[in-house]
């Protein structure tokens, strides 16, 4: 520990002030001098007045973290003792990984990195990105070399967006650091913050392995559950019905079939079969777990249609309303929604779709995919089709009829989520 300040002399620098690297920031900035620092100048702006977009934070947070600044200027992150890195790593059209902004994060750290700095990312990466293709950046930039005069470390976020009882502080945190040392001050650091405590793992690549299956082990188990889904509408059986009764058991465990989407679990998986594909290791659960739910939202648009055209419906003349557009329910995240896939394909059919989410923002959504939602709550008796597309509180508390009274007299309702009784839905997932 000789090499390292003491942890409350430490300065502390946020790279990434998103859904990851906010809450860092704020908590760090309670009891630590801390920099988060954003590309976005609008997003600090924002921070400034005290408005988080993400709702990870409110106004009262923020003021509670005394030690905390913004900044978009590089220079203000020169001479800091800690870079936590928490840009996003997404993956590209093809389905790999792409580390760009990892990449072009490392190289605004190493052009101002100091001797007996420590840089720790967060961000998701597949086993030996950290030491691989993170740190031979720092050290090119920076001029200066890796566990001699500065170290790296890997501390896999655990955010949960919208999730107001699992929060930063209450969640165990993995840590890991490049030498001893170093993961002896990582895991120090951390745990100046950490209330629910810390688990040091015995290298980089571990920590790093560790996220991937984190996120891997729900997106095989999700996609069993959807897998039987598809099964049991062949049947005529509600897999709802079927699954709360195998539930009796002790140890059934308790998965739900739907879209699976969002930054981590439909992503994640991905970093780890394509460097399983690199070392000659073709991973065939992994991957067609992974091809069952990239392909629910397909299989939820054509029960839709065949619904209305059971119907006698003219699916070019028809209009649909979509409920939720975010990846998971009271949390404005669009971020790799599959929910996407579900509109895309109903418009494919030439029906006229709107989309409807009292959490969204609508410029977001433009952005991110193109699409106009409605800003305000849609008008009674439109619609032809209705699908429930994402369990926001404000449907769940819904009664069934109000949810009726968006449709015509004829119309299909299609509950995704089985927010709704059977009897009150045409289908459910």
């Amino acid at each position: 520990m000789n090499k390292f300040k003491k942890i409350d002399d430490a300065k502390v620098a946020i790279i990434g002030l998103g859904y990851v690297g906010l809450p860092l920031a704020v908590e760090f900035g309670r009891h630590l001098d801390t920099v988060g620092f954003d590309i976005d100048p609008k997003r600090i702006a924002d921070l400034e007045a005290g408005s988080d977009f993400t709702l990870e934070t409110d106004a009262e947070e923020l003021k509670a973290a005394k030690h905390l600044k913004f900044t978009t200027q590089l220079e203000a992150l020169r001479g800091r003792d800690v870079y936590i890195v928490t840009v996003p790593t997404p993956i590209d059209a093809a389905k790999r990984p792409d580390i760009s902004a990892l990449r072009s994060a490392s190289r605004t750290v190493g052009q101002v990195l100091g001797k007996g700095a420590i840089v720790v990312y967060e961000s998701t990466v597949y086993p030996g990105c950290t030491e691989e293709d993170c740190a031979p950046i720092l050290e090119q930039v920076s001029g200066l070399k890796l566990n001699q005069d500065f170290f790296v470390g890997y501390s896999p976020e655990r955010i949960n967006p919208g999730d107001k009882e699992h929060r930063l502080t209450t969640i165990r945190k993995i840590t890991s650091g490049s030498t001893p040392d170093a993961a002896k001050f990582v895991d120090a650091l951390y745990g100046r913050i950490i209330t629910a405590g810390t688990y040091p793992a015995s290298s980089i690549r571990v920590a790093e392995a560790a996220k991937v299956i984190e996120n891997t082990q729900r997106d095989v188990n999700i996609a069993l559950i959807n897998e039987l889904a598809l099964i049991f509408n062949r049947m005529g059986l509600d897999t709802l019905e079927v699954l709360q009764a195998a539930g009796t058991k002790w140890n059934f465990l308790p998965f739900r079939p739907g879209l699976v989407g969002g930054h981590c679990i439909g992503v994640d998986p991905y970093y780890l079969t394509h460097k399983s594909q690199e070392m000659g290791y073709h991973p065939e659960m992994i991957l067609a777990g992974r091809r069952i739910n990239d392909n629910m939202g397909l299989y939820v648009a054509t029960e839709v249609i065949r619904l209305m055209v059971k119907r006698g419906m003219s699916l070019p003349r028809s209009r649909i309303l979509v409920l939720g557009i975010t990846f998971k329910e009271n949390c404005p995240d669009v971020r790799n929604t599959r929910v996407v896939d579900v509109v895309q394909e109903l418009k494919s059919y030439g029906a006229t779709v709107d989309v409807y989410d009292p959490w969204a923002d609508a410029h977001g959504v433009k952005h991110e995919y193109g699409l106009e939602i409605l800003t305000n709550a849609p008008g009674a008796g439109q619609y032809d089709g209705i699908v429930l597309a994402v369990a926001h509180n404000q449907f769940r508390d819904m009664p069934p009829e109000a949810i009726h009274a968006w449709g015509r007299p004829e119309h299909v309702l299609y509950d995704i989520k089985s927010l709704l009784p059977a009897g009150q839905v045409d289908a459910r997932l």
